[in-house]
């Protein structure tokens, strides 16, 4: 079938190899000297059998998807069904078929071309053996054993914000994706139909949009874009059914308030505590980017971490990385959640190593600081308040004869997701030491960039940090710097890419190569595993190009 007028290019699901295979296994038990004729008319109904199994299989769509609130609550290990894997953005895996020991056997399993000239930023889902990712104004659901389309859908043309698009929310049998233009777009998830289409904010005053939805419960929850316009931002909740707004949560103060600050983006996905029902969120950096001087004070909630009731998006606490921030850091890095002992204590927290340089780890009850620490060079501080959040020195800020900062512009990480290893108690984490210059622009004016950034050296590095301490255990050098997000398993291994191309395997207990392929381009997607058929396959992408790998022959148990 080709595209339809609702966007929607769909193959058959049916793998001819499967037949292909099928009939071969067939003719070896078969005597063809003893029964050439009665063979013969055999493997001729085999071959129609399996014509007619082709045929149907283009007739009909794919079974419903099983995504409920359950699944989303204790994903299980065979799949990834969420941007993080689970609501604790961990990304963490249980399995263990793949090992220190064997991992250097992986093999590519397959590989999926886009045809587009974008990279892949997303981070993908796979649910009852289907494959959901994109690309800005596209989504893709591929087998996740072949690597086969089954369905694309296409955003129609738009002048949104094409920067990046991380991902897709896949609920009951909906897929929901938001588009350049700030629309929540609702297909189905086993033909890649439109069901609705709805306006999450105003792009002609300069929102877009480029995150994975986040389902939690009844409410799809979607932030936006659009930092260099000088407009406030905002969380929306979403009814999955009708898409109705159910409640929005406003990172500032009312317009009319006095000096106030706009900007805090919403544009990455957070995390949930069920127990607590409550959501985890980063916003970003306060507008204008650069000149804080028309926006005195810290500039509630920008560069922020906020607790909010899921249900009403009341805020039940916040806590600010960056207050009054002049860097263009933002705070929507990952806030990732575990249940462990600090001091001596079960507590449940809080981590998140922020674009600023500081390491924090929060009690996620009350948002009380219980550690914040650098990770590497940070000198725009001049010390921690009792929060615990960074003071920010004002001989840092940008201005017309430069500044040297620490970190740069980029951030000493940014939206690459970092990982929390249960075992090891290490959060890793693709970092980027660096320095620059920041200068201000009078030029630009009070509302404009006002400054901008020129880096004078930095490299990339994947740290291993020990949560109860701050302390980096290990650290592996990866070039320039890495767009790749990271991911560990049990068994001890720890997944993530270089500056290079090149996709890696770690030893999670220090740091070691223990595999790597190269992919061609540049790496900026999170990897994610599952389970099929007794296989654990892992998958990640680079340039317009996603990857399967496994093991030729699953070890035996």
């Amino acid at each position: 079938m080709g595209p339809d007028d609702s966007g929607v290019n769909t193959e058959s699901p049916f793998d001819t190899r499967i037949v292909q295979a099928f009939l071969l296994n067939i003719s070896r038990c078969l005597d063809f000297e003893r029964f050439p004729i009665g063979m013969k008319l055999l493997k001729n109904a085999l071959f129609f059998a399996a014509t007619a199994a082709l045929s149907i299989s283009f007739s009909y769509p794919l079974a419903a998807q099983g995504v409920d609130n359950a699944m989303l609550l204790n994903p299980p290990a065979n799949s990834w069904p969420s941007y993080h894997g689970d609501y604790t953005g961990k990304r963490h895996s249980s399995l263990t078929q793949i090992t220190p020991e064997n991992v250097h056997g992986l093999t590519l399993a397959w590989a999926f071309q886009t045809r587009e000239t974008a990279t892949i930023k997303s981070s993908p889902l796979m649910v009852d053996g289907i494959l959901y990712f994109t690309l800005p104004d596209n989504i893709w659901a591929v087998d996740a054993r072949s690597g086969h389309q089954l369905w694309h859908y296409t955003y129609p043309p738009n002048t949104g914000d094409h920067i990046g698009q991380r991902g897709v929310a896949v609920y009951k049998d909906s897929v929901y994706f938001v588009s350049p233009d700030a629309h929540l777009v609702k297909l189905d998830s086993r033909t890649g139909k439109v069901q609705w289409i709805v306006e999450i904010a105003d792009h002609s005053k300069g929102y877009w949009a480029t995150e994975a939805p986040l389902i939690v419960g009844n409410h799809v929850l979607v932030g936006v874009g659009g930092d260099l316009d000088n407009i406030p931002m905002f969380l929306k909740a979403v009814d999955p059914e009708t898409g109705k707004t159910q409640w929005q949560w406003d990172v500032t103060e009312p317009a009319g308030s006095p000096h106030i600050a706009t900007g805090g983006t919403t544009w990455m996905p957070g995390t949930y505590d069920p127990e607590l029902n409550l959501i985890y969120w980063g916003t970003g950096n306060p507008t204008p980017v650069l000149n804080g001087k028309v926006r005195p004070g810290d500039n509630l909630y920008t560069a922020s971490i906020v607790a909010l009731h899921a249900d009403t998006g009341k805020l039940a606490w916040a806590f600010q990385p960056s207050p009054h921030d002049t860097h263009d850091w933002d705070a929507v890095e990952i806030p990732v959640l575990v249940d462990a002992d600090f001091n001596g204590k079960p507590r449940k927290m809080l981590m998140q190593a922020s674009r600023n340089g500081y390491f924090f780890v929060l009690d996620r009850t009350t948002g009380e600081n219980l550690l914040t620490v650098p990770f590497g060079p940070v000198n725009w501080a001049t010390g921690l308040d009792k929060k615990g959040q960074p003071i920010p020195n004002p001989a840092k800020e940008p201005a017309p004869d430069g500044r040297l900062i620490a970190p740069d512009e980029g951030g000493l990480t940014n939206f690459r997701s970092p990982s929390f290893d249960p075992k090891t108690g290490l959060f890793i984490v693709s970092a980027h030491p660096s320095w620059s210059l920041y200068f201000a622009k009078p030029a630009d004016g009070s509302y404009g960039w006002a400054g901008a950034d020129y880096g004078l050296w930095g490299k990339g590095v994947i740290e291993a940090i020990d949560y109860k301490t701050g302390k980096i255990r290990w650290s592996h050098e990866i070039g320039q710097g890495s767009s790749a997000g990271v991911m560990t398993t049990a068994s001890g291994l720890t997944f993530t890419g270089d500056a290079y191309g090149n996709f890696l395997a770690l030893d999670t207990s220090d740091g070691k190569t223990l595999w790597h392929a190269n992919g061609g381009s540049g790496i900026s997607s999170s990897p994610i595993t599952y389970e099929l058929d007794g296989h654990q396959y892992l998958v990640t992408s680079a340039g317009s190009v996603m990857y399967a790998w496994r093991l030729p022959t699953p070890p035996t148990p």
